[in-house]
């Protein structure tokens, strides 16, 4: 049985090889990724290799089960990152090919074997793999792009200003971030300027390093920048936005942090959460910090005011 075991994670990496996959693709993790993704268990011959839809965490069962390979929990990054990410952009397995719109940090997200490879990797170990390996590496840069567009397709653009657009992952989180800059600072900020968006696919969506230096502000990469940062030049304020679809409110924990992170701006700091709809406000209602503002995607022409002696401004810190 073992000899078996390791006949087919040999097999794996010389394909992943063959296939030209790089050089830190080449290990067992990755082998016994490809193999679960076939869902080739020990004894079970290349032919008959299968393309079932597995998440990350069943892979991780799959090579456990299977392979006697026990992944620590905190592996699924690795696996997602090192190794899931590099199958997708070599045409090697789709994401999501199910729902491709599902938004990239959905515990949901599944990945598959593409067709192509497939009906090529039934043919390893037979006379035919090399001629088919060789025509399947002919067409496989063309695949790739299409399957590289499709993904681009399922990207939710966002006009940043006239005529210049940045694209964010598909989620409800980006929509919301996508009415921020494209609704609300068109109301309450007019003429603003996108300093940073942040993405839940990179987390860095969109970032202007440099007129946030200029207004004095020094980030680290530890300092948890908010969803959106606009800087409203007609009255010299950078808007603080949290957009929330998952995780909390400008709450007093969150005002805190925020004034820290800004502390040397030259700019006035006003903080906003925006919330898509009353429904999930209500829900974090007794979290929301006095003096800041709450913006609801689904009523746009409006700002809830919390406190404070003015309408919407920056506040001096005590």
């Amino acid at each position: 049985m073992t000899h078996n075991k390791n006949h087919h994670i040999e097999a794996a990496l010389q394909i992943l090889a063959s296939l030209g996959l790089p050089r830190a693709q080449q290990n067992e993790r990755s082998a016994l990724c490809l193999l679960a993704l076939l869902n080739l268990t020990p004894g079970k011959a290349w032919a008959k290799a299968e393309n079932p839809l597995m998440g990350i965490t069943p892979i991780m069962n799959w090579a456990r089960e299977h392979y006697d390979k026990d992944y620590a929990p905190n592996t699924r990054e690795t696996v997602r990152r090192q190794t899931m990410h590099q199958f997708v952009d070599a045409g090697l397995a789709l994401y999501n090919p199910d729902k491709p719109d599902r938004p990239v940090n959905s515990p949901k997200a599944v990945y598959q074997i593409e067709p192509a490879a497939l009906a090529v990797l039934h043919t390893f170990g037979t006379p035919k793999w090399h001629d088919n390996l060789t025509a399947y590496l002919a067409e496989r840069e063309t695949l790739a792009a299409s399957y590289a567009k499709e993904r681009e397709q399922n990207l939710i653009p966002i006009e940043i200003a006239p005529g210049k657009q940045i694209s964010l992952s598909p989620g409800e989180h980006s929509e919301l971030i996508r009415a921020i800059i494209e609704d609300f600072a068109a109301r309450f900020a007019p003429g603003s300027v996108l300093v940073y968006a942040g993405d839940t696919g990179d987390k860095w969506g969109y970032f202007d390093a440099a007129l946030l230096a200029e207004l004095g502000v020094k980030v680290d990469s530890h300092g948890k920048m908010p969803d959106v940062v606009l800087h409203y030049t007609a009255r010299n304020w950078l808007l603080l936005v949290e957009s929330v679809t998952s995780h909390g409110p400008v709450d007093g924990k969150r005002h805190a942090e925020l004034a820290n992170l800004f502390a040397g701006s030259s700019a006035g700091l006003v903080y906003v959460t925006a919330f898509p709809n009353r429904t999930i406000m209500a829900r974090y209602l007794p979290e929301i910090a006095w003096e800041t503002e709450v913006w609801v995607a689904d009523a746009q022409s409006h700002l809830i005011h919390f406190n404070g002696e003015r309408f919407l401004g920056p506040y001096n810190a005590p």
